[in-house]
C-alpha cells in the first residue's frame, strides 16, 4: 500500500511539472502548482472561440490577396496597394494592419467605408538585408467576419554584390 502511494505522489509531481512546463511554452506565466495527494487539479481551459457577431456585417472583397513583386535588387523599397470593395451590409472599419516583420510597413483606409464603397491596404517592403526569396504577409483586422484577413506578397531579392578587397 505504501509503494502505491509513493508512485502516485511521484506521478502527480511529474504531471504537475509537465503542466507547468507546458504553460511556460504556451507563454502563460504560471507558478509551479502545488500537488495535494488525493486532490485533482482542474485541467487548463483554452479561451472559447469568438462567436460570429449578430446582425449585418461588412465584407472585404479584394481584387487580389496575393502579389508577386518579381525580381528586385536588395535595398529596393517596393510597395503594392491591395484594393477592396465593401460588399457587405454595414460600414467597414479597419482597426489596424500588421506586417509579418519590421521590413513590411502597412497603410490603410482610415475612414469608415460605406456599403459599396472602396478602400485600400498598402504594403511597403524594404528589401535591405533580405536576400533571396521573400514571402511576407500583412494581417488586416476589421469589423468583418472573420475579424482578420491575411494578404500575401513575395519577391525574389537579388543580393548586393560583395565588396571586393581594397587595393
Amino acid at each position: 500500500m505504501m509503494t502505491t502511494a509513493c508512485k502516485d505522489k511521484n506521478a502527480e509531481k511529474k504531471i504537475a511539472q509537465l503542466e507547468s512546463r507546458l504553460a511556460e511554452l504556451e507563454g502563460k506565466k504560471s507558478a509551479t502548482p502545488t500537488v495535494t495527494p488525493g486532490v485533482s487539479t482542474p485541467a487548463p481551459t483554452s479561451p472559447a472561440p469568438e462567436a460570429k457577431p449578430e446582425g449585418p456585417l461588412p465584407t472585404m472583397e479584394f481584387k487580389t490577396m496575393d502579389h508577386d513583386f518579381g525580381t528586385i535588387n536588395e535595398g529596393d523599397v517596393v510597395e503594392y496597394t491591395y484594393a477592396f470593395k465593401n460588399t457587405g451590409a454595414a460600414p467597414l472599419i479597419i482597426q489596424g494592419a500588421q506586417g509579418s516583420c519590421g521590413c513590411t510597413v502597412p497603410d490603410w483606409t482610415k475612414d469608415p467605408i460605406p456599403v459599396g464603397g472602396t478602400g485600400f491596404v498598402k504594403a511597403k517592403f524594404d528589401s535591405n538585408g533580405k536576400a533571396q526569396i521573400q514571402n511576407k504577409t500583412v494581417t488586416v483586422t476589421a469589423n468583418t467576419w472573420p475579424k482578420q484577413t491575411v494578404l500575401r506578397f513575395k519577391a525574389m531579392v537579388t543580393p548586393k554584390a560583395a565588396a571586393g578587397p581594397a587595393k
